[in-house]
């Protein structure tokens, strides 16, 4: 199969289309990441289907000082990795295809949640994002859009915009793709000098440390509600040598439900270690939050959670996250 390059929605749209069309929206530069997407899309579209990549760097999403200039732009690259991993056709449209008139001057707004963690710090990326990716579904006509997990809260936006503008639309999430290094793959990586990029391997490890936290905490838990806390059975318990482990996990059970503080303190650990490094861990934020507003979880929160990172190494910023799911306390 060689695959297609098209530039314009009307190449797109004389296109005979048989089965769903699963699309996969890039800013180009792909890498493992983006395969990986590709091949979801590939499974999702079925032998009958369609699997179309955009490519298109959105000048909408790029703040004041961002990279946009220097963002790597590597369409023949990206169309051999494209291909290899299952797609059917790359849509690559100029800024003058998806922005005929110039700017648009009405725009999507990510309201509240677009203006937490990612967009606190970076004002406006989300209503350029939503509106680029709101015209891109217009523009493919999708069945399914299938996005990275790596970026959790633009993932949440695009869910809650398809559900809130009735956009008929299927949305996927993919989970994160991870070097062998544990760094969350990234266009924004090949920006990384050695020095900088054993720095920035503190975010997975920030994360991965509040995730192995959380993994012992919920341990204690559930061995707290297997161990009733009779005084008969801690009396026997004594006699088997185990009433330390009883106690360790009934005090967490009981004295500590603060599950979600004691995520934070580990993964911060790590982040401030980093801060001393050189090059040194500029941190951004480090959160711990609902996914379905992007606000911080109370102690007695039960359900799916998301812990995110932000930082600089250099002049990269680089962002990760992993899902949690905090069970409930008994």
């Amino acid at each position: 199969m060689t695959i297609t390059l098209l530039r314009t929605a009307g190449e797109l749209h004389a296109r005979t289309r048989g089965g769903r069309r699963a699309v996969v929206m890039t800013m180009g530069a792909l890498h493992e990441g983006h395969a990986t997407l590709i091949r979801t899309a590939r499974g999702v579209a079925g032998a009958d289907g369609e699997v179309v990549v955009t490519v298109f760097v959105n000048p909408l999403q790029f703040g004041k000082g961002e990279d946009l200039d220097r963002y790597p732009r590597t369409l023949d690259a990206d169309l051999k990795i494209a291909e290899q991993a299952g797609a059917d056709a790359v849509f690559a449209p100029s800024v003058e295809e998806v922005y005929p008139g110039g700017e648009p001057q009405v725009r999507i707004s990510a309201g509240p949640m677009g203006e937490r963690l990612e967009g606190s710090s970076r004002p406006g990326h989300f209503d350029g994002m939503l509106t680029v990716v709101g015209k891109l579904l217009h523009l493919t006509r999708p069945d399914v859009a299938l996005y990275g997990q790596k970026d959790a809260q633009q993932l949440a936006l695009i869910r809650r915009m398809v559900r809130d503008l009735n956009f008929g639309v299927e949305i996927v999430g993919v989970p994160t793709v991870r070097e062998d290094d544990g760094l969350a793959l990234s266009s924004r990586n090949r920006y990384l000098s050695p020095q900088e990029r054993h720095t920035a391997l503190a975010l997975s490890r920030a994360l991965f440390a509040g995730r192995d936290r959380h993994a012992a905490q919920e341990a204690l838990r559930a061995r707290a509600r297997e161990v009733p806390a009779t005084h008969a059975r801690a009396e026997a318990l004594s006699a088997l040598g185990e009433s330390r482990a009883a106690a360790d996990a009934h005090a967490v059970a009981t004295v500590a439900p603060g599950g979600p503080a004691a995520v934070r303190a580990a993964a911060r650990a790590v982040l401030d270690e980093a801060a001393r490094l050189d090059p040194p861990l500029v941190l951004d934020y480090l959160a711990l939050v609902d996914p379905s507003d992007f606000t911080e979880i109370e102690d007695d929160f039960t359900g799916e959670a998301v812990l995110a990172v932000a930082a600089r190494v250099g002049a990269t910023r680089l962002i990760d996250n992993l899902p949690l799911t905090f069970g409930a306390a008994s």
